[in-house]
């Protein structure tokens, strides 16, 4: 998704970026807002702040911390906490980039659904071309988000089978 001549990233590829900082809480939660995939990557290997994953979770509409959500953050609730309260304390690698993947994933659901709640309720409802499994559970493995990720290509494609 890159023009080789420039080497800039193409409009589409910062839009989806931009949608997931957004999720995140950006501009305010972030130093500097990542305009390439490769500035994201470096961002969450050096951890995203906690206000980002706080700013998510606040401003979901219809998801609640379960356990299907700590799973797909890599998180437990009572270390949520601990990030709530002392609020300092930047997300490790590994969660850093399991909150991101999982706005990645809302962000794509928003934009094919029209809605961050109907996004969000179709994390929670069993789909058929997922073999009756509810997305968001799927979103616990590396295998698992890339299903939930194709499908919902095929969603937006209207390609279900």
């Amino acid at each position: 998704m890159r023009n080789r001549e420039t080497d800039r990233p193409q409009p589409i590829e910062k839009t989806r970026l931009a949608a997931v900082a957004s999720l995140l809480g950006a501009p305010s939660t972030f130093r500097k807002v990542p305009q390439t995939p490769l500035e994201a990557h470096e961002m969450l290997l050096n951890g995203l702040p906690s206000r980002a994953l706080l700013h998510l979770v606040e401003n979901l509409a219809f998801l609640r911390w379960d356990d299907s959500f700590a799973k797909a953050i890599g998180m437990s609730h009572r270390t949520y906490q601990r990030h709530a309260s002392a609020g300092a304390k930047p997300l490790s690698p590994e969660q850093s980039g399991r909150t991101w993947k999982f706005a990645e994933v809302l962000a794509k659901a928003t934009s094919i659904f029209g809605s961050m709640q109907e996004a969000e309720q179709w994390l929670e409802r069993p789909a058929i071309g997922l073999n009756q499994h509810k997305p968001i559970d799927l979103l616990a493995t590396p295998a698992g988000v890339e299903l939930v990720e194709d499908f919902l290509v095929r969603l937006e494609h209207s390609v279900y089978a």
